[in-house]
């Protein structure tokens, strides 16, 4: 992971906010006060979803044994 100052990630953060979104890779922005880290937006949505879908009981299970599933088993038709 990439690491700048806050100075340097303020004097570049227009093609920071590029990069982190064409290579997908994070980059940690130390200032005097802490870190931070910036990442694409569709990085954090997908963070957020996958962190959100292991908080419901059960889920990793059914996903687990749903990824074993052959395609050709799988119904056509969505009953909710």
């Amino acid at each position: 992971m990439t690491t700048l100052t806050a100075t340097e990630a303020r004097k570049n953060i227009y093609s920071l906010v590029d990069e982190v979104n064409e290579s997908h890779e994070a980059i940690q922005i130390q200032g005097k006060r802490g870190s931070a880290v910036l990442i694409a937006e569709d990085d954090w949505r997908a963070l957020q979803e996958t962190l959100y879908l292991s908080s419901i009981p059960g889920m990793k299970k059914c996903i687990t044994k749903g990824m074993k599933e052959p395609v050709r088993k799988c119904s056509k038709k969505l009953v909710w």
